[in-house]
């Protein structure tokens, strides 16, 4: 291989000898280029139709071939050294700037990737290349739609693999000059000849390091006029810069390149450049913001069902599939998800401290200026869009860091119960008022956040809409004694059996119920055992007075919600059964206690859900007496529920339906309560811990 790179080189510079001068042909071929500019007089003919990218080229197979003939590893040979005195490389990139002629400038990247590359001695640390590096770096520039980013996305990948092989180049390409004063020479001073490589050697003028060139600056240099240069203000996170404008390209090659090799520095970042990126830089910011202008290129209003049935969209892939439906909006709001998945990755993945500001600039500039006045809008469009982004927002979130901002944002930071004459506005109280709204469309879609949050693995959730409340038990009255044994089909006797249907149609029973009970149990079990809740409830004081009890806003709009199931949608019905299951489902003894225990001796003037559906029960016994066959019509409404029935509209249809999941619900509680308890004994059965866990 050796001996024919060498053949190549004497073709190359015109030599027959075996022994060739590299340093010569190096020169040579710098100066041809160098000549072009002196002579050429067409400012059309583009740059790859001239003899410089061959040129280039066989400059860096000198490059290549004369450090493989080097003794020492770390060993500079003269072509090097050549190259760093004369600051070619800085040079090429003033041409590149001009993109004279036409093209150049995709020349001038492809050659110092190529250099970054292949030549494995340590370039970085050099102002003579790290100058011109910031320098075609900010070539650019932040908008997207440059003609050389398929160049510039590779000069910044060879760029981003040296510095995971060498994490402390981060902070020199991030800081420049901030960071000489700050951190103790690892390398010694290089001196300062005027040493013409080509005609000679001047005398060493200082401490040089074996294999180091002369001529060529180190970056551990002490500060001088000419490293002050190297700034100038503007350059400081150019590479970040760089990369997010490339993370915005059309191209999605190119921008999915970008975003891994920003994802690959924000993971790799030694301590000082991650204390930098989140405390001096732009970057987090930056981030955010393009968020946030995704969000606006979004269309003002979004079906909820379109934004529900975005799933699967992630930052690799951040298109949905070409299978869906079409709707208005599809790809913006295609690239606003994933642009979110990303964030919400490089937070799994940053270093802690980077993590923590992006988290913050995002919840920041997302949820309290883009979110919050739009949740808070007057507009139903608008809360409807805003609550349903959230929704598929919570849905994707993974990091910890994102979620406690979530949480933050949507409940507030409030750990005392609520009172009954309490009126906040706070954003929490907002979106449980949206619960009961005028609107069942914004009701559906405020009951599908709250249920989306209640599955984030986050303990102040459950904690801030119901725990608080349930503390020291006041809804169960003093002197009443401990109950002892739980009967979990008191639920399926509630519903009495000229209402119920499900026994003549081949439907799920109530085994299919206990399956699927058991299975979330055992998920949500999972979720919540790091905290540390109790197996069974808290004894009650009985020297401590009565005070009254307030279930907290969240189950008092649940509870009046499922006290109007007869008179509500069939949909809103759904969803708001389907949360109190949900809820029904925590391992914590005051949930089970107060939502599933029939027994409870309640304090007086208080209500929990079973006693909200005896209420239910005893309206609707009332009501199956004015309503002529109702056994029938209520036969063939549930077939219209499963599409086995005609689509006529009958009376009392609403009614009808509602009954059909009162019966449907008592069934699901009982599977629930099945899972949770054994037949005899106050104590919550939890799960047994994984094979080898205690």
């Amino acid at each position: 291989m050796l001996s024919r790179l060498g053949a190549l080189l004497q073709e190359a510079v015109g030599a027959r000898e075996p022994s060739i001068d590299l340093l010569q042909a190096f020169v040579d071929h710098w100066k041809g280029i160098t000549h072009y500019y002196l002579e050429s007089t067409d400012e059309n003919t583009p740059a790859k139709k001239t003899d410089i990218p061959w040129r280039l080229k066989q400059m860096l197979d000198i490059l290549v071939y004369e450090e493989g003939q080097q003794t020492a590893a770390d060993e500079a040979g003269p072509c090097l050294e050549y190259l760093l005195q004369h600051k070619i490389l800085e040079t090429l990139c003033t041409l590149g700037k001009a993109e004279y002629p036409p093209g150049m400038r995709q020349q001038v990247l492809q050659f110092f990737s190529k250099v970054l590359a292949q030549v494995r001695h340590p370039l970085l640390h050099y102002l003579s290349v790290h100058r011109p590096v910031q320098k075609l770096l900010r070539l650019g520039g932040p908008a997207p739609g440059s003609l050389t980013e398929k160049e510039e996305v590779q000069f910044t990948t060879v760029l981003c693999s040296k510095i995971q092989q060498d994490p402390d180049l981060l902070a020199y390409l991030l800081e420049g000059k901030k960071m000489i004063g700050r951190k103790k020479s690892s390398r010694d001073t290089a001196s300062l000849g005027d040493r013409d490589p080509a005609h000679g050697s001047a005398p060493d003028r200082g401490p040089q390091r074996p294999g180091e060139p002369r001529g060529a600056q180190a970056w551990s240099s002490p500060p001088s006029a000419e490293v002050e240069e190297t700034d100038g203000g503007s350059g400081e996170s150019s590479l970040i810069t760089a990369l997010l404008g490339l993370c915005r390209s059309k191209k999605s090659r190119v921008a999915l390149k970008a975003q891994e090799n920003l994802l690959l520095l924000l993971s790799v970042a030694s301590p000082a450049a991650a204390t930098y990126l989140a405390h001096s830089s732009p970057c987090c910011l930056a981030i955010a913001e393009h968020l946030c202008r995704l969000y606006h290129a979004m269309p003002a209003f979004l079906d909820p069902a379109d934004i529900a049935a975005a799933e699967g969209i992630s930052w690799r892939l951040p298109s949905a599939p070409s299978d869906e439906a079409s709707f208005p909006g599809k790809e913006a709001l295609a690239a606003f998800l994933g642009w979110f998945d990303y964030c919400d990755h490089l937070i799994m993945e940053a270093q802690a401290v980077v993590a923590e500001a992006l988290a913050r600039a995002v919840a920041q500039k997302l949820f309290v200026e883009t979110l919050q006045p739009q949740l808070l809008h007057v507009s139903e469009q608008s809360i409807l869009t805003s609550t349903a982004l959230l929704t598929a927002m919570l849905r994707q979130l993974r990091s910890p860091a994102l979620l406690q901002e979530a949480v933050a944002f949507l409940l507030g930071a409030e750990r005392q119960p609520e009172a009954p004459e309490d009126d906040p506005c706070t954003l929490c109280a907002h979106l449980i008022g949206h619960c009961d709204h005028l609107s069942d469309e914004i009701s559906i879609a405020t009951l599908r956040l709250f249920e989306e949050l209640l599955q984030q693995p986050h303990e102040q959730v459950l904690h801030s809409l119901v725990l608080r409340h349930l503390d020291g038990r006041l809804y169960v009255a003093r002197g009443s004694p401990e109950p002892e044994n739980y009967e979990d089909t008191l639920f399926l006797c509630l519903v009495p059996e000229e209402a119920k249907t499900s026994a003549f149609l081949e439907e799920t029973g109530y085994d299919t119920y206990v399956h699927d009970a058991y299975g979330l149990f055992q998920e949500c079990s999972s979720r919540v055992a790091p905290w540390g809740w109790p197996p069974t409830p808290a004894p009650l004081d009985v020297q401590e007075p009565e005070r009254p009890f307030f279930e907290g806003r969240f189950l008092r709009v649940l509870f009046d919600r499922m006290a109007r199931i007869l008179d509500q949608p069939y949909s809103l019905n759904l969803q708001v059964t389907s949360l109190l299951s949900r809820l029904a489902l925590f391992p914590h003894p005051h949930v089970h206690e107060y939502l599933l225990d029939p027994y409870v001796n309640l304090a007086p003037g208080c209500r929990s859900l079973f006693s909200v559906l005896v209420r239910v029960i005893g309206d609707l016994m009332q009501r199956i007496q004015r309503v002529p066959q109702f056994p029938g019509k209520l036969l063939l409404v549930r077939k219209q529920l499963i599409g086995q029935g005609p689509g006529e509209q009958l009376d009392h249809q609403t009614l009808l339906q509602g009954v059909v999941v009162l019966e449907e619900f008592c069934k699901e509680l009982a599977a629930i309560a099945f899972v949770k308890f054994p037949p005899h004994g106050p104590q919550l059965k939890l799960p047994s811990p994984p094979e080898g866990q205690v």
